[in-house]
């Protein structure tokens, strides 16, 4: 049960990085490939809401994703918007609120598993997960 872990800065540059690891490690697994597209837009969108979030926010902190390959395949995308100084309440407008319901919806629609958690810490975590139907040795 290897857990890969990445750190990313809150801009939108680095979510292309995070992708491409992402459906690496899937790849690795033995996810079958036709999981694959759905794992990479999957990855991109709750990447690009967790970024979005952080920038609406101003919160410049690394937003955590952690990849297990256990009996599934799951990826958990932990952003820490709600701890900043300005806070979620603040940040969220009406335009913001309209593309997170969107990111939301559509990971809804790309994933086998998926839930939305707040933490109590601040921020959410965006936990999505696919069955692994073959293992590599």
């Amino acid at each position: 049960m290897p857990t890969v872990s990445l750190d990313f800065s809150p801009v939108p540059a680095q979510v292309r990085t995070v992708r491409l690891v992402t459906v690496a490690v899937a790849r690795h697994a033995g996810l079958a490939e036709v999981h694959l597209d759905g794992v990479r837009q999957a990855i991109g969108e709750a990447c690009s809401r967790a970024v979005a979030r952080h920038q609406r926010s101003g919160n410049t902190e690394l937003i955590r994703v952690l990849i297990t390959d256990d009996e599934v395949f799951s990826i958990r995308v932990i952003d820490r918007a709600d701890a900043g100084e300005a806070g979620l309440a603040e940040a969220e407008d009406d335009e913001g609120a309209f593309a997170d319901e969107t990111a939301l919806a559509l990971l809804k629609g790309l994933v086998e598993r998926f839930a939305l958690n707040r933490l109590a810490d601040g921020g959410t975590e965006v936990a999505m997960a696919w069955p692994l139907s073959q293992r590599r040795a």
